[in-house]
């Protein structure tokens, strides 16, 4: 795999912030990387803190990435990334934790053909590379459906489609400990529960759209929705009423998060504002600042360090800012951009995030 130096680019900024100072019907399919004509190249940028650290270029437009919130069993770490009809697997190593890799090594384990663009995707904790090699994941698309893909990477591969959504479906997320539950939340007022052979458990009606779903990391029965409104609600899925609820005083609200690092954190994006909530304080935030001129579109807590967070600009005609935010520092920590940005994740271990972009793929290192 080839490594080049990428040139610096100009268009917008990333920034960065710090904390801690203060189906069966064949819908999907699989095929091999060869179909795709997949050839990523992997390319390092060390001095600019405008320009991403690394880069993989894809075939084509990315539209969503998630790197896996969980271990796959072995050193890499596993991504996802989909587009129009696609998702493409694959792992990643960066040189950070490998000292014989120059800047990141990424290979493609499998393409995935996907009936219409990917608008959403989640991980399984079941997703593993030791021992039997399984993927698993699920993702929402336009028709209001989502579909739970399990492959072995060899021969076996499954797609469930569950339908219940009457609204487009804006985000997912499976239960992290054992990964036999996915909830979902839509345009259509509804938070849904569902188990692994698409029936619903449980319907969460709310009062406007559904924006983003965050499941407790140990606490399987603990749930937070965030709706468009500017209302976050903690729910106990076993008596289904909200057991706690936030409050942005603003909308529209489009983008929110659980740290879970330190699950007293919640942070969100409404606006042009980013807001940090301690639950334990006040329904209202603790902290509120102005990020994106051009309005926020995404939040997302580091899972490195409790202090660090990412925020998105809504997509320009040309270039979406990254801003990664370090609380108790006033201006962000790193600031950066991609052509029509789209999408937000962070790794694992590493205090390092990715977007995706025409044709590639933007990390960020930043510092913990």
């Amino acid at each position: 795999m080839g490594h080049e130096r990428t040139q610096p680019e100009t268009c917008g900024n990333v920034i960065c912030y710090r904390l801690d100072d203060s189906p069966p019907d064949g819908s999907i399919e699989s095929c091999h990387d060869d179909d795709y004509n997949l050839k990523p190249v992997c390319r390092m940028q060390e001095d600019s803190s405008r320009t991403p650290s690394y880069t993989v270029t894809c075939e084509d437009y990315v539209h969503v990435v998630e790197f896996s919130p969980f271990s796959s069993g072995t050193p890499v770490s596993l991504l996802a990334y989909g587009g129009n009809q696609y998702v493409v697997v694959g792992t990643c190593l960066f040189q950070e934790e490998d000292m014989d890799i120059e800047g990141v090594e990424f290979n493609v384990l499998r393409a995935f053909h996907h009936e219409l663009r990917v608008d959403a995707l989640a991980w399984s904790p079941e997703s593993r590379l030791d021992r039997i090699p399984t993927i698993r994941f699920c993702t929402a698309a336009a028709d209001r459906k989502l579909r739970l893909l399990t492959s072995d990477l060899q021969d076996r591969h499954e797609v469930k489609v569950m339908e219940g959504h009457t609204g487009y479906i804006n985000h997912l997320v499976f239960e992290p400990t054992e990964g036999k539950q996915i909830a979902s939340v839509s345009d259509d007022h509804t938070c849904r529960v569902w188990d692994l052979d698409g029936n619903e458990s449980t319907t969460l009606r709310l009062r406007s759209p559904g924006i983003s779903v965050c499941w407790h990391p140990e606490e399987a029965f603990k749930l937070m929705v965030a709706e468009k409104k500017g209302t976050i609600r903690f729910y106990d899925l076993v008596t289904q009423q909200a057991i706690l609820s936030l409050d942005c005083g603003q909308s529209p609200l489009m983008s929110a998060d659980w740290c879970l690092t330190n699950t007293i954190k919640v942070g969100a994006v409404a606006g042009n504002d980013w807001l940090i909530w301690d639950i334990t304080r006040s329904s209202y935030p603790q902290e509120k600042r102005p990020a994106h001129i051009d309005k926020a579109r995404l939040f997302k807590w580091s899972r490195a360090n409790q202090n660090l967070f990412a925020t998105t600009g809504c997509p320009g005609k040309i270039c979406s800012q990254l801003f990664i935010h370090h609380l108790g520092h006033p201006q962000p920590v790193t600031i950066g951009s991609a052509t029509v940005g789209s999408g937000l994740s962070w790794h694992r271990t590493l205090p390092l995030c990715v977007i995706g972009s025409d044709r590639k793929l933007c990390f960020w290192m930043t510092e913990m």
